[in-house]
């Protein structure tokens, strides 16, 4: 039997349509198998899928890009929150998600917008030289690496070296699926940033929430600043306000819903 799930997407980290990164939202009143959620996601091919179940007074949220499950998402996160904030619970004040990272809240920012409560990754230096085989990878050779876990974060002394950054991204695959932040300084923020993923299906993501759970403490150590504006600039560019807590990292950002519909499983 055909069932319909309700299907929105929304365009995180932005104020207007079509800018910053789209995420699709699914609701349903409980998980639905793995490899049925992977299709789903591969249907909807974008950078990110959020499934959202209800847990008691919270709610249950998976991440799958359109080829794996991934255990930290900042902009679908905020994309699941836009649709609850403003579709399903308009007087709630704050969420709580129950995710493969933890329990993750978001709230709603003085202003507008909203506010993810992540936990904080601080990057750890890579001694030595770049490896050549990384520079060639991305066009150009960082300044510095740091490991970042699943990332490795490359620093660039210009905001032009990030924006004129143009990976293969065969080879960035040929160097064992690590992710990679490009940062720098900003011109008009205080640091930009772009990320690419092609082993997780996302050659570069357009605005990448659990990134900034790396750059925040990163920066706010280095400009000796907790709270801190950020963009990425991507094609599309999205916009942050992030703020260092120590072992968390507030993540600040609007959501557009862009599409309301439904999925026929």
């Amino acid at each position: 039997m055909t069932e319909a799930i309700p299907l929105y997407q929304v365009d995180a980290f932005t104020k207007v349509p079509f800018a910053g990164n789209p995420a699709a939202v699914c609701l349903y009143e409980s998980w639905l198998p793995d490899a049925l959620m992977q299709s789903i996601a591969g249907e909807n091919n974008l950078s990110e899928t959020a499934f959202l179940v209800p847990q008691g007074e919270d709610w249950g949220l998976r991440w799958f890009t359109p080829t794996v499950e991934v255990d930290l998402c900042g902009h679908a996160t905020l994309a699941a929150a836009c649709v609850l904030f403003t579709d399903v619970d308009p007087e709630a004040e704050g969420l709580i998600f129950h995710t493969a990272s933890g329990p993750l809240g978001v709230g709603r920012a003085e202003g507008g917008g909203f506010v993810l409560d992540f936990p904080a990754i601080p990057p750890l230096p890579i001694e030595g030289p770049v490896p050549p085989a990384l520079a060639d990878a991305l066009g150009a050779a960082p300044l510095e690496l740091h490991d970042a876990g699943h990332s490795v974060l490359a620093v660039f002394g210009a905001e032009a070296e990030v924006a004129n950054l143009a990976p293969d991204m065969r080879k960035l695959l040929a160097l064992g699926g690590t992710s990679v932040i490009a940062t720098a300084p900003g011109e008009s923020v205080d640091f930009v940033s772009r990320f690419f993923a092609p082993a997780v299906g996302v050659d570069e993501d357009p605005v990448t929430g659990s990134a900034h759970c790396v750059l925040a403490p990163y920066w706010a150590d280095r400009l000796g600043r907790k709270r801190l504006r950020a963009r990425q600039i991507s094609a599309r560019g999205g916009d942050l306000v992030v703020e260092d807590h120590g072992g968390r990292v507030e993540l600040a950002g609007d959501a557009v819903i862009v599409l309301r519909g439904e999925l026929f499983v």
